[in-house]
């Protein structure tokens, strides 16, 4: 009789945003067991951590851990600090990137996985995003690969770790068709960087202008929640 095989593990990085609740449909459609890691950093949208545990338990993750790191004793971003939000980023890197935070949170990640006994780590950086932040670049995600395999145990002595980025060449279009496909619920997703409590979004950042276009475009309802408008 033949003994069936165990899944492999990943870390699925999971901030509660339509990114990386795709990702994570992504890796459990891969026949991967899910362990969701989030990072509570001091953001101030602190909502999406709520949608993550929705998505994580929805996506059927075998855990899902949060990870608390104070980014806001650093500061620098609209994210972290009393720096406001604007409403389009403009040129450059944009106002709301996070000095070191995918750093930050693969390394996280690479440790837990170490822990775990897991050699594959996906996260949701994206092509619409590594024109401004230069920490969802491919060649940032290679580089960690590599520091990955060289600075923990796993990758001397075991058979190595991987990162995985699989929406990196997608748009947002691509990412809602990809996540609708998966059956994913949206709405259980926030994805605004000043949502409120309740996780209903602002309707002008960045965040929510791209997902309300990637909706848009793929042809699929957007199930985001807005702040009432005041008249």
């Amino acid at each position: 009789m033949t003994t069936p095989k165990t899944p492999a593990r990943a870390v699925v990085l999971l901030s509660g945003g339509m990114d990386s609740a795709v990702v994570l449909a992504m890796a459990r459609a891969q026949g991967f067991d899910c362990h969701a890691l989030s990072v509570s950093y001091g953001q101030r949208h602190g909502s999406e951590l709520d949608a993550a545990a929705r998505v994580a338990s929805a996506l059927g993750a075998i855990a899902h851990k949060v990870v608390a790191v104070d980014l806001r004793a650093i500061g620098g971003s609209a994210l972290t600090a009393d720096i406001a939000v604007p409403e389009y980023g403009g040129d450059g890197i944009p106002v709301t990137y996070v000095p070191a935070r995918n750093t930050i949170m693969l390394s996280i990640a690479l440790g837990w996985a170490e822990v775990l006994a897991a050699r594959e780590i996906f996260c949701g950086v994206n092509a619409v995003d590594y024109s401004g932040y230069p920490d969802c670049r491919p060649d940032f995600i290679a580089a960690f690969e590599r520091l990955g395999n060289l600075a923990t145990k796993a990758g001397i002595e075991g058979e190595g770790l991987r990162i995985h980025a699989p929406l990196m060449a997608m748009s947002k279009a691509d990412i809602a068709r990809e996540g609708a496909r998966l059956g994913v619920d949206f709405s259980l997703t926030v994805s605004c960087y000043k949502a409120d409590a309740e996780g209903r979004a602002c309707g002008h950042c960045d965040a929510c202008r791209l997902r309300a276009q990637g909706f848009a475009a793929a042809n699929i309802t957007d199930p985001t929640r807005y702040v009432p408008k005041l008249l």
